[in-house]
C-alpha cells in the first residue's frame, strides 16, 4: 500500500480503506481461484494495483463516463480504476466465469457501486457503446483494436478525451504496433512511476 501513497496523496478515507483491503481479499481468493501468479501476489500493490493506476496517472476520466475493461481477469485494471474514479462506471468483461466471481466478490467486499461484470468475449458484446476501452496484457494490439473499436462511442467526453483504447503492455512492441495498423500514443510507465519493475512497460492509447 505504501507504494500507492508514494505516487498518489489525495485519496479520501473511503478510497484509502478500499485500496487497503485489496491485499487480504486477493490473497484469500487466490487460494481458491488462481487469478494472480504466486510470485506476484506478494507484490500486489506494485505489480497489479499501481500498474493499473498508470492509466489514472496519464488520463483524466470525467464523471459519468462509461469504461469497459476487456479481459479483466481478476479485475485489473478495472477495480483499481473504479476506486480511483468513483463517478465513472466500469464494466468488467471476461470469458472465464470463475475470474469474474473473484471480481464480484472483491467489488462487493470493498463497497464498489460503480462496477458491473459480464461473462463474455469482447467480440460478442453487441449494442453497447463506451467512452473508453481499457485492457492489460490480454492479446496483441491488433486483436484488442478489432474488438475494442466497435465498442467505442464517437463523441468526445466532457474532458475532451477522444474515445479510444488504452492498454498496458510490455516488451518490444515495434512489430506488434506495425502489425496492428494503428498509430498509438506510447508512454513509458517508468516515466510515471520510476520503479525497476516498470522498465519496458508501456501505456498505449489508440484514439478512435
Amino acid at each position: 500500500m505504501d507504494i500507492i501513497l508514494k505516487y498518489f496523496a489525495d485519496f479520501n478515507p473511503v478510497q484509502l480503506e478500499q485500496f487497503g483491503k485489496l491485499e487480504a481479499l486477493y490473497k484469500d481468493w487466490n487460494e481458491k481461484i488462481n487469478v494472480i501468479s504466486r510470485k506476484d501476489i506478494d507484490h500486489l500493490y506494485e505489480r497489479h494495483v499501481l500498474h493499473s493506476l498508470a492509466i489514472a496517472a496519464a488520463f483524466e476520466f470525467s464523471p459519468g463516463m462509461e469504461v469497459i475493461d476487456i479481459g479483466t481477469g481478476g479485475g485489473f485494471p478495472g477495480i483499481p480504476l473504479a476506486i480511483f474514479f468513483p463517478e465513472v462506471r466500469f464494466h468488467l468483461a471476461d470469458s472465464i466465469a470463475k475470474k469474474l466471481k473473484v471480481v464480484e466478490a472483491v467489488s462487493a467486499a470493498i463497497g464498489l457501486q460503480n462496477v458491473s461484470t459480464e461473462h463474455t468475449r469482447a467480440e460478442a458484446i453487441k449494442n453497447r457503446k463506451f467512452d473508453m476501452v481499457v485492457s492489460r496484457a490480454v492479446a496483441p494490439l491488433k486483436d484488442l483494436w478489432n474488438w475494442g473499436k466497435p465498442l467505442l462511442k464517437t463523441k468526445k467526453s466532457e474532458t475532451g478525451l477522444q474515445p479510444g483504447l488504452i492498454c498496458l503492455k510490455g516488451g518490444d512492441l515495434a512489430k506488434e504496433i506495425q502489425e496492428s495498423g494503428t498509430r498509438p500514443r506510447v508512454m513509458e510507465v517508468k516515466e510515471l512511476f520510476p520503479e525497476p519493475f516498470f522498465a519496458e512497460k508501456y501505456l498505449l492509447y489508440v484514439p478512435r
